[in-house]
Parts: C-alpha cells; sequence; structure tokens
C-alpha cells in the first residue's frame, strides 16, 4: 500500500485528489495539510511513502518547504503538483529535494503513474524539464537571468511580478523590510533591472507573473 498526505490550501483540490487516488486499490491518503505548518506537522506525526505537496500555500511553501521536509524525513518521497508550468519552476523543485513535478492540467492517470513511479524509487519530470536539468550541468551553459537567482530571490521576484510592496513581501514570508530590500536589490543587480515596470515586463515574457493569493 502506498501511504500519501496531500498538501494544497484549496479543498477542493484536496477533495479531487482524494478522489482520485481512493479510485486506485494499492494507495491510501493518510493525511491532509491547507499550509506550510500543517504540512510540517504531517510529516512528523505520520508514517506515509509520498507527499504530494502544492509550490503556492499560506506559511511556509515552495522550495523552503520542500528543503524543510527533507531535512526532516531524508527518505520521504514528494511530488509537487504546481499550476506553474514555466520550467523554472519544475528546475527549482527537484534541485530542491522533489522527485517528481506535475502541473495540475495533468490527467489524473498521470498522477497515479507519478506516485507508483516516485514511491518505487524513481523520478517523475518532463522529457522538457530533464533537458533544462541536464543543460544546466553543463559548463558554459547559457542560462535566463532568473535562473541564477537563489529559491528566496526568485520567491521575492514573483511576489514583486505580481506587484506586492516590499512591505507586503516581509509580511508574507516572515522577513524583515530590510531582508526583503536587500533581496530585492541583489535579484535586480543579477538580472540587470532598473526599475519595477522593467521587472513586470521581464516576468510577464518568461510566464512568471503569477497572481498571489494573499
Amino acid at each position: 500500500m502506498i501511504r500519501i498526505v496531500i498538501a494544497d490550501d484549496h479543498a477542493i483540490v484536496r477533495e479531487g485528489l482524494k478522489r482520485i487516488v481512493s479510485e486506485v486499490k494499492d494507495m491510501q491518503v493518510l493525511g491532509e495539510a491547507a499550509d506550510g505548518t500543517q504540512v510540517m506537522q504531517r510529516v512528523r506525526e505520520l508514517e506515509f511513502d509520498v507527499l504530494v505537496l502544492d509550490l503556492s500555500m499560506p506559511g511556509r511553501s515552495g522550495m523552503e518547504l520542500i528543503k524543510l521536509v527533507r531535512a526532516e524525513k531524508p527518505k520521504l518521497r514528494i511530488l509537487v503538483l504546481s499550476m506553474h508550468q514555466e520550467l523554472q519552476y519544475a528546475v527549482r523543485a527537484i534541485k530542491s529535494g522533489a522527485s517528481g513535478y506535475l502541473t495540475k492540467e495533468s490527467a489524473p492517470s498521470q498522477l497515479e503513474q507519478a506516485i507508483r513511479k516516485i514511491a518505487g524509487g524513481g523520478a517523475y519530470v518532463s522529457a522538457e524539464v530533464a533537458e533544462q536539468l541536464a543543460l544546466g550541468a553543463m559548463p558554459g551553459s547559457e542560462v535566463d537571468p532568473h535562473s541564477s537567482l537563489s529559491d528566496r530571490e526568485f520567491e521575492v521576484f514573483r511576489l514583486l511580478a505580481a506587484g506586492m510592496s516590499v512591505t507586503d513581501i516581509a509580511a508574507r514570508l516572515k522577513l524583515s523590510v530590510k531582508t526583503v530590500s536587500t533581496h530585492k536589490a541583489n535579484l535586480m543587480q543579477k538580472m540587470g533591472l532598473n526599475n519595477a515596470t522593467e521587472l513586470i515586463r521581464y516576468a510577464i515574457k518568461h510566464g512568471l507573473a503569477d497572481s498571489i493569493e494573499p
């Protein structure tokens, strides 16, 4: 039996995923989580095989959460199920410690296949993501400027692109305004951007301008 915990801040998404999993004889949902804090609680209190994780949740989320889960339980397999189709999210998730990456537009059969593959010790990514991982490992390979950002800088970049202020980002990420301002200055310099308008244009061009939920 493959034991699963589903982490997503939308109850309707969790219900849909539970329904898909319940139709598979050798899979069982042991628990759910609606935010990063609950994810860590489930990791500590339950024994399970696969965490199906949304990248964008309240509290600790994204790459930071993947790293925290891996630090707590190194052998736990993580399947990221995300709304983000841009390859950069998938590449960062895999580099952070996820075993697989699926978009929420994927067919239910792909979800079952992905869970089964990573539970068995394998990895589940698209051919495009595998290619990006391979290219990134090659010396002298050309990458987009946002690929050079740290995970925290990338998160701040996303929130800036969504129109959030430095103060709002600090509150959301539970960081000081000074720390967020430093991240903003660093990412602007790395990407060669001069102002917020250029940042937003870059985000739109590269498919990174997400709407951020409160």
